[in-house]
Protein backbone atom coordinates (compact mmCIF):
# COMPACT_ATOMS: atom_id res chain seq x y z
CA UNK A 1 0.00 0.00 0.00
CA UNK A 2 1.01 3.58 -0.51
CA UNK A 3 0.77 6.51 -2.88
CA UNK A 4 1.38 6.30 -6.62
CA UNK A 5 5.05 5.83 -7.42
CA UNK A 6 6.01 4.11 -4.18
CA UNK A 7 6.64 0.77 -5.92
CA UNK A 8 3.56 -1.26 -4.99
CA UNK A 9 3.34 -3.09 -8.29
CA UNK A 10 7.06 -3.71 -8.75
CA UNK A 11 7.54 -4.97 -5.20
CA UNK A 12 4.24 -6.87 -5.19
CA UNK A 13 4.90 -8.72 -8.44
CA UNK A 14 8.39 -9.76 -7.38
CA UNK A 15 7.28 -10.72 -3.89
CA UNK A 16 4.48 -12.88 -5.29
CA UNK A 17 6.90 -14.55 -7.71
CA UNK A 18 9.51 -15.10 -4.99
CA UNK A 19 6.98 -16.78 -2.68
CA UNK A 20 4.97 -18.52 -5.43
CA UNK A 21 1.82 -16.59 -4.55
CA UNK A 22 -0.92 -15.13 -6.71
CA UNK A 23 -0.72 -11.44 -7.57
CA UNK A 24 -3.62 -8.98 -7.80
CA UNK A 25 -2.90 -5.68 -9.55
CA UNK A 26 -5.33 -3.20 -8.07
CA UNK A 27 -4.89 -0.75 -10.94
CA UNK A 28 -6.40 -3.32 -13.30
CA UNK A 29 -9.60 -3.41 -11.24
CA UNK A 30 -10.50 0.27 -11.57
CA UNK A 31 -13.63 0.96 -13.60
CA UNK A 32 -13.10 2.56 -17.02
CA UNK A 33 -14.84 5.66 -15.66
CA UNK A 34 -12.41 5.96 -12.76
CA UNK A 35 -9.42 5.42 -15.04
CA UNK A 36 -10.71 8.19 -17.32
CA UNK A 37 -11.17 10.53 -14.34
CA UNK A 38 -7.66 9.94 -13.08
CA UNK A 39 -6.21 10.29 -16.59
CA UNK A 40 -7.86 13.73 -16.72
CA UNK A 41 -6.17 14.61 -13.42
CA UNK A 42 -9.29 14.29 -11.28
CA UNK A 43 -8.74 12.60 -7.91
CA UNK A 44 -11.18 9.89 -6.88
CA UNK A 45 -13.57 10.43 -3.99
CA UNK A 46 -14.26 7.87 -1.29
CA UNK A 47 -17.51 7.03 -3.06
CA UNK A 48 -15.73 6.45 -6.37
CA UNK A 49 -13.17 4.20 -4.68
CA UNK A 50 -15.74 1.99 -2.91
CA UNK A 51 -16.48 -0.44 -5.75
CA UNK A 52 -12.80 -0.59 -6.63
CA UNK A 53 -11.81 -1.45 -3.05
CA UNK A 54 -14.50 -4.13 -3.00
CA UNK A 55 -13.15 -5.56 -6.27
CA UNK A 56 -9.62 -5.70 -4.83
CA UNK A 57 -10.86 -7.25 -1.57
CA UNK A 58 -12.99 -9.81 -3.43
CA UNK A 59 -10.07 -10.77 -5.67
CA UNK A 60 -7.85 -11.30 -2.63
CA UNK A 61 -10.58 -13.19 -0.74
CA UNK A 62 -11.21 -15.44 -3.75
CA UNK A 63 -7.55 -16.47 -3.85
CA UNK A 64 -7.54 -17.14 -0.11
CA UNK A 65 -10.77 -19.16 -0.38
CA UNK A 66 -9.12 -21.22 -3.12
CA UNK A 67 -6.26 -22.01 -0.75
CA UNK A 68 -3.73 -19.70 -2.39
CA UNK A 69 -1.69 -17.03 -0.76
CA UNK A 70 -1.86 -13.70 -2.51
CA UNK A 71 -0.07 -10.38 -2.79
CA UNK A 72 -2.06 -7.35 -3.93
CA UNK A 73 -0.95 -3.90 -5.03
CA UNK A 74 -3.51 -1.40 -3.78
CA UNK A 75 -3.06 2.16 -2.54
CA UNK A 76 -5.32 1.64 0.54
CA UNK A 77 -4.51 5.22 1.52
CA UNK A 78 -6.99 5.62 4.37
CA UNK A 79 -7.68 3.45 7.36
CA UNK A 80 -11.31 3.19 6.26
CA UNK A 81 -10.10 1.73 2.95
CA UNK A 82 -7.95 -0.83 4.76
CA UNK A 83 -10.85 -1.63 7.09
CA UNK A 84 -13.03 -2.24 4.04
CA UNK A 85 -10.42 -4.67 2.69
CA UNK A 86 -10.15 -6.36 6.10
CA UNK A 87 -13.90 -7.01 6.13
CA UNK A 88 -13.42 -9.08 2.98
CA UNK A 89 -10.13 -10.67 4.09
CA UNK A 90 -9.63 -10.41 7.87
CA UNK A 91 -6.10 -11.85 7.96
CA UNK A 92 -4.61 -9.33 5.56
CA UNK A 93 -1.16 -7.90 6.32
CA UNK A 94 -0.34 -4.48 4.86
CA UNK A 95 3.10 -3.36 3.75
CA UNK A 96 3.18 0.42 3.63
CA UNK A 97 5.80 1.69 1.19
CA UNK A 98 6.54 5.13 2.60
CA UNK A 99 7.93 7.71 0.19
CA UNK A 100 8.24 11.48 0.09
CA UNK A 101 6.10 13.56 -2.30
CA UNK A 102 8.98 14.76 -4.47
CA UNK A 103 10.33 11.26 -5.14
CA UNK A 104 6.83 9.94 -5.83
CA UNK A 105 6.17 12.72 -8.36
CA UNK A 106 9.45 12.06 -10.16
CA UNK A 107 8.69 8.33 -10.36
CA UNK A 108 5.13 8.84 -11.58
CA UNK A 109 6.23 11.43 -14.16
CA UNK A 110 8.81 8.98 -15.54
CA UNK A 111 6.29 6.15 -16.07
CA UNK A 112 4.99 5.49 -19.54
CA UNK A 113 1.68 3.93 -20.42
CA UNK A 114 0.02 4.50 -17.05
CA UNK A 115 -3.21 6.45 -16.53
CA UNK A 116 -2.15 8.15 -13.30
CA UNK A 117 -0.56 11.57 -13.88
CA UNK A 118 2.02 13.04 -11.53
CA UNK A 119 -0.42 15.91 -10.87
CA UNK A 120 -2.49 13.55 -8.69
CA UNK A 121 0.34 12.62 -6.32
CA UNK A 122 -0.37 15.60 -4.04
CA UNK A 123 -4.03 14.58 -3.74
CA UNK A 124 -2.95 11.14 -2.58
CA UNK A 125 -0.66 12.58 0.09
CA UNK A 126 -3.50 14.88 1.17
CA UNK A 127 -5.68 11.91 2.17
CA UNK A 128 -2.92 9.47 3.20
CA UNK A 129 -3.38 7.96 6.65
CA UNK A 130 -0.34 5.83 7.44
CA UNK A 131 -1.22 2.60 9.24
CA UNK A 132 -1.69 2.86 12.97
CA UNK A 133 0.18 0.77 15.51
CA UNK A 134 -2.98 -1.25 16.09
CA UNK A 135 -3.13 -2.33 12.44
CA UNK A 136 -1.51 -5.45 10.98
CA UNK A 137 0.89 -3.38 8.92
CA UNK A 138 4.59 -2.81 8.48
CA UNK A 139 6.25 0.30 7.11
CA UNK A 140 9.14 0.17 4.66
CA UNK A 141 11.26 2.91 3.09
CA UNK A 142 10.17 2.89 -0.55
CA UNK A 143 13.49 4.41 -1.64
CA UNK A 144 15.20 1.08 -0.92
CA UNK A 145 15.81 -1.09 -3.97
CA UNK A 146 12.98 -3.35 -5.09
CA UNK A 147 15.12 -6.41 -4.40
CA UNK A 148 15.89 -5.31 -0.84
CA UNK A 149 12.22 -4.55 -0.20
CA UNK A 150 11.26 -7.99 -1.53
CA UNK A 151 13.90 -9.67 0.66
CA UNK A 152 12.63 -7.88 3.77
CA UNK A 153 8.95 -8.40 2.95
CA UNK A 154 9.46 -12.10 2.16
CA UNK A 155 10.88 -12.67 5.63
CA UNK A 156 7.89 -10.95 7.21
CA UNK A 157 5.40 -12.91 5.09
CA UNK A 158 7.00 -16.17 6.16
CA UNK A 159 6.88 -15.12 9.83
CA UNK A 160 3.24 -13.99 9.46
CA UNK A 161 2.31 -17.29 7.80
CA UNK A 162 3.60 -19.25 10.76
CA UNK A 163 1.91 -17.04 13.33
CA UNK A 164 4.99 -15.25 14.57
CA UNK A 165 4.65 -11.69 15.82
CA UNK A 166 5.76 -9.25 13.18
CA UNK A 167 7.28 -6.00 14.41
Amino acid sequence: MGVAGCGKSAVGRRLAARLDLSFVEGDELHSPENVARMARGEPLTDELRADWLDAVGQAVAAQVAAGRGVVAACSALKRSYRDRLRRLCPDILFFYLRIDPETAKVRVASRTGHFMPASLVDSQFAILEPPGEDEAALTFDATFSVELLVDIAAGHVKAWKYGQRVS
